[in-house]
This record gives C-alpha cells, sequence and structure tokens, in this order.
C-alpha cells in the first residue's frame, strides 16, 4: 500500500466533506482513518513526503472537527430557538388550519 497516496485521497476525500457538510462522509472518513492510521503506521517509519500528508491530513481533520463543532452549536441554537417559539408555532399551526377548513377549535 502507498501510504503517501492513501493519506492524500482522505485528505482529498475529508476536505471535500467538509466544504459540503457532508457529515455521513466524515463520520465514514474518521472510522476509516481510525483503522487505517495504526495499520500503516506498523509498516516501518514515515518517508518526510509521508509526514507531510500526514500533517495535511491532521490538519484537515482538525477543520473537521472544528465544521463539526459548528454545526453542532448551530443546531443546538437552532433547537433551542423552536423550543422556545413552540407556543407561537402551535398557534399558527392551529389558525392555518382553521383557515383552511373552516373548524373552529
Amino acid at each position: 500500500m502507498d501510504r503517501q497516496r492513501t493519506l492524500l485521497q482522505l485528505a482529498q476525500k475529508m476536505s471535500a466533506a467538509i466544504a459540503s457538510q457532508d457529515w455521513k462522509t466524515l463520520a465514514a472518513i474518521n472510522t476509516l482513518m481510525a483503522t487505517a492510521l495504526p495499520q500503516m503506521a506498523a509498516q516501518g517509519q514515515w518517508s518526510s513526503s509521508e509526514r507531510a500528508a500526514l500533517a495535511a491530513l491532521r490538519g484537515l481533520h482538525e477543520q473537521a472537527v472544528q465544521a463539526c463543532n459548528a454545526a453542532t452549536e448551530d443546531l443546538g441554537r437552532r433547537l433551542h430557538d423552536m423550543q422556545a417559539n413552540k407556543e407561537g408555532w402551535l398557534a399558527y399551526a392551529l389558525d392555518s388550519e382553521q383557515l383552511e377548513t373552516g373548524i373552529q377549535a
């Protein structure tokens, strides 16, 4: 297995997944890295080009973690806002239903 090529391919896939916020692909890449990296390390010393590719992958992994954390925080805010406005949404839904059906609750 060509470690440098594998690392660069993982980095390319991770970069695309970060850009598209493809959380399923990021999770799959993370799982693959958890199994593949120890296997690669067991093959012996890393060359300088392999270390550079590994460093690039590590940097992208850090970006992925930051993107996931930001998305989690954003989702948390949205859920909080939805919960805080729940009564308003329910009232709006009931009012809309009454307008459509003409039936008063």
